[in-house]
């Protein structure tokens, strides 16, 4: 029984029980020591495997904005050349200049080279050669962006006999916000034990701190501004993941307080209303609770099979932490 349930057969919630009394607060730990682990687990990982190079797809958004200063960290730590780490952007259909121009000035800023790789002209061509008509916007219209995207950064991995580092953060992990073997897909996940909600924290006060301290002016000016930036997978012109998802601020306090506090949703949902108040309607929350758990469980099979990464907070989404089978499906939670 408790196999074929997973993590969930202990669950509070699922067995009827009154949730843990623990702080409703998510994810509290300080920027530095979320950086210091993310900058420590690359770092055995590329020592373990005596690896000097490193592929990441940068894109001007938060995640590949970390997982570079992560890399950039490690490199130094490891006293490794830092020509080893190979930045590249892949400009598609909803590419903005924004997010483009922040992606060039950060790797001017921490002295590192860019490489630029158009992709939209290869997507196009994949898309007919498919039988997609191109200009219809749908799943497959962004999908094949991301796996074009995620088999460019493969295939330079191999040319430089490097790994690819995943960019792909904590709460996207758990609403599956992914495309399956796109962004889905890496060597080793380095954010994959951190939500966004942290994410953008660290990279604040990376900004704000070491590389304000070590000079290095563009690159804190260039994260400042990507911090600002309404997130987007930039899949097609105008898309803004909360508008779709709802706020991450929302799906993270749900996913600490479902996990570690082991809430079920109507405790989780009256708690939010207090924590929030002021800031987001119950109607909001109920409506955001409703996809965090339709997204949480019915996207388990994207967990199920992701790379490794870092375990930084109490918990992971992985099959070796707290996890769900694929096969599931949504089930009744008590409170």
């Amino acid at each position: 029984m408790k196999r074929e349930l997973g993590s969930l057969a202990t669950h509070r919630a699922y067995l009827g029980k009154p949730p843990r009394e623990g702080s409703t607060e998510p994810f509290p730990m300080s920027p530095a020591k979320i950086f210091a682990a993310q900058v420590a687990g690359l770092s055995r990982r590329l020592a373990a495997i005596r690896c000097r190079d490193v592929v990441i797809g940068l894109s001007g958004g938060l995640d590949s904005t970390l997982a570079l200063l992560v890399a950039d960290s490690a490199f130094d730590r490891l006293g490794m050349d830092r020509r080893g780490i190979h930045a590249i952007t892949m400009p598609g259909f909803g590419t903005s200049g924004r997010t483009k121009g922040n992606a060039a000035l950060l790797c001017e800023g921490l002295g590192l080279e860019m490489e630029t790789i158009p992709i939209s002209a290869a997507v196009k061509r994949h898309l007919k050669d498919i039988g997609h008509d191109g200009r219809t916007q749908d799943v497959t219209y962004e999908n094949a962006q991301a796996r074009m995207r995620t088999m460019i950064l493969m295939d330079k991995a191999n040319m430089t006999g490097g790994i690819v580092v995943g960019t792909g953060d904590l709460s996207e992990i758990a609403l599956g916000w992914c495309t399956y073997n796109g962004d889905h897909m890496s060597m080793f996940g380095v954010n994959s034990g951190v939500p966004k909600t942290a994410v953008r924290r660290v990279c604040t006060w990376l900004a704000k701190s070491s590389l304000a301290r070590a000079g290095r002016d563009k690159a804190a000016e260039a994260v400042l501004d990507i911090v600002a930036t309404p997130v987007s997978p930039e899949l097609r012109k105008g898309q803004v993941t909360e508008d779709a998802i709802g706020p991450y601020e929302l799906h993270d306090f749900f996913l600490w307080n479902f996990i570690v506090n082991e809430m079920g949703p109507k405790r989780i949902a009256s708690e939010a209303a207090s924590y929030f108040e002021g800031r987001y309607g119950r109607d909001e929350i109920r409506k955001t609770l409703d996809t965090f758990f339709r997204r949480f469980f019915t996207q388990a099979f994207k967990r199920n099979c992701a790379p490794d990464g870092v375990r930084v907070f109490p918990f992971d989404l992985s099959p070796h932490g707290w996890w769900i089978p694929s096969d599931l499906g949504i089930v009744r939670l008590h409170g």
